[in-house]
């Protein structure tokens, strides 16, 4: 299958607001190259069909382009925009949720020898691999399904389980199959992940959160910084400061006010910080935002 079909598949079922008629599938064309937007990457399986992308986890930058795939196994923070490839073309890219309930009634149904043996804890929540000829015909059969109503029903959830297969058994299959096991090292990180996104705005102890994972300190910390390149205290700021951003979208002259609200209890120390996350200051960079009216969300696909 080659990447003309795929993109000219994609190019047909575009809408403004990415989403498409099948549950978890979204369609994203770029025309413009836009500054850095931050956002949560959800799990996710993004295919970039035309153009290129960068995102930005920590200190840690995944480029990836035309029939390459980016998989996201936990929910992270992450900047994002599309990148100028010298091609003049816009940037055509599929995302598919990435649900762990049907990895793990994948994992259930694979016969023994049939998945690679682990080879270990999982080194990131973020991994970039070139696409293989049968994952992009698997999805290209899936975006043609948009054309199909009649055989949604029950085409759809078959295409999706064969999409998951060709990731769990490809170059990324680990980082992938990890997010179906409920007792995975990574599914440990993802229980401190959504805790710490729940209690952003208080002071914790690491051992708090490496409590809730279920691991030693020294465990969790390791993994922590293994999977989102971060440590909790820099993940807990980076939350903190994109909630800001979101809610001065709609609050622009309550910088106090929501600087408090996400737990700083100084607001030159919240300005400072967001300035140096934003590269502007909070009252400019809400401006900014209600100016362009353009969404803060749109890192992935």
């Amino acid at each position: 299958m080659s990447l003309t079909e795929l993109r000219d598949a994609l190019d047909r079922h575009v809408r403004p607001d990415l989403t498409t008629a099948l549950d978890g599938v979204r369609i994203c064309k770029t025309d413009h190259i836009h500054s850095p937007q931050s956002s949560m990457s959800g799990t996710v399986l993004v295919v970039v069909a035309q153009g290129g992308k960068r995102l930005a986890l920590g200190d840690r930058v995944y480029d990836y382009g035309a029939g390459q795939y980016l998989v996201a196994s936990v929910d992270l923070p992450v900047t994002g925009h599309v990148i100028d490839t010298g091609m003049g073309e816009p940037t055509l890219s599929f995302g598919m949720t990435l649900e762990p309930a049907a990895i793990a009634e994948v994992l259930l149904q694979a016969g023994p020898g049939d998945l690679p043996v682990s080879a270990g804890p999982v080194r990131t929540g973020i991994a970039v691999s070139d696409a293989p000829d049968d994952l992009l015909d698997a999805i290209v059969r899936l975006v043609r399904l948009i054309d199909r109503p009649r055989d949604r029903k029950a085409l759809v959830p078959l295409v999706k389980r064969e999409i998951l297969w060709r990731l769990m058994t490809g170059e990324q299959g680990e980082v992938v199959r990890q997010l179906g096991l409920a007792d995975s090292s990574l599914n440990h990180i993802t229980w401190a992940v959504q805790w710490i996104k729940e209690n952003y705005s208080k002071t914790f102890r690491v051992e708090e959160v490496a409590h809730v994972s279920g691991m030693s300190v020294s465990a969790f910390h390791r993994n922590f910084q293994a999977v989102t390149a971060m440590t909790p205290i820099q993940f807990q700021k980076q939350i903190r400061l994109q909630t800001a951003r979101l809610l001065l979208a709609n609050r622009p002259n309550d910088i106090t006010g929501v600087g408090h609200r996400v737990g700083y209890d100084n607001p030159s120390q919240f300005s400072r910080e967001y300035r140096r996350q934003f590269g502007a200051p909070p009252s400019i960079d809400a401006a900014r935002m209600r100016a362009e009216a353009r969404p803060t969300y749109a890192v992935l696909p």
